[in-house]
């Protein structure tokens, strides 16, 4: 059993489990169906190919910074005939970063890893409008549990939001020894009544018929990593399309 962390951040994101028709809502983080598109997509799988083995990792996420909801209103009309295209609301999740990691059997653990390295296919956060801004990967695949994988992983905030949250901190009231939180995310355990239940379990990404099935959540906290000037370097600079050129060699 393997655990593979990602990094998800980038100034839009926009995770899906409900949208209907013009209205594309977002949840407040990331969904299941929307990370393993993405490592789908990093691993140049089609839309029809099968999922299953995607589908049984066991998937979790922490919010790290959960950014503010955005509200587009948006117009279009028919490239050929002019006429007006239905009214559309599309809503975002601005300045985010979010932690998510998948756990599973090591060899397709690894798989993913590398492809994530030299993608096949641009990953976005949720949707196409949507690059990460940030390299995806945090760290080679761990042999831990997905929980602690979470608990453990540095703290992924810009460096304006740590500064925002200290100032917020200390302007409030707190008890002795009290600790800061982050809130996390975890599939259900076989048994766990689930805290929420969302339709984001990927069965097929087909377009002419998508399906998804329902997935427990269980929700708890972790304590607020280190929040020292170290931990608060900025990342290095990422160019997400670098590994989709023709002349960039692709990682073995």
């Amino acid at each position: 059993m393997s655990v593979l962390l990602l990094r998800l951040a980038g100034p839009l994101q926009a995770w899906g489990s409900a949208a209907r028709f013009t209205r594309r809502t977002t949840e407040n983080a990331p969904t299941k169906s929307g990370v393993l598109g993405l490592l789908a997509a990093a691993q140049g799988r089609t839309r029809d190919a099968d999922l299953s083995d995607l589908a049984a990792l066991e998937f979790g996420v922490r919010l790290d910074q959960p950014g503010i909801r955005l509200r587009d209103f948006q117009t279009a009309h028919h490239a050929d005939s002019g006429k007006a295209m239905p009214l559309s609301e599309r809503f975002y999740l601005a300045d985010a970063v979010f932690v998510a990691g998948v756990a599973g059997d090591s060899k397709l653990i690894n798989a993913l890893y590398r492809a994530l390295l030299d993608p096949v296919f641009l990953p976005y956060l949720g949707r196409r409008s949507c690059p990460p801004s940030q390299p995806l990967t945090i760290a080679k695949p761990l042999d831990i549990s997905l929980e602690q994988a979470l608990r453990e992983a540095e703290w992924e905030a810009s460096e304006w939001y740590r500064k925002k949250r200290a100032d917020s901190s200390r302007r409030l009231t707190r008890s002795p020894g009290e600790l800061e939180q982050l809130e996390l995310l975890l599939d259900c355990r076989a048994g766990e009544t689930p805290d929420i239940t969302l339709r984001d379990l990927p069965l097929s990404f087909d377009p002419r018929h998508r399906q998804y099935g329902l997935r427990g959540v269980r929700g708890t906290h972790t304590p607020l990593p280190d929040e020292s000037p170290a931990a608060a370097s900025p990342p290095p600079s990422h160019d997400p399309t670098v590994g989709l050129s023709p002349a960039a060699p692709r990682t073995t």
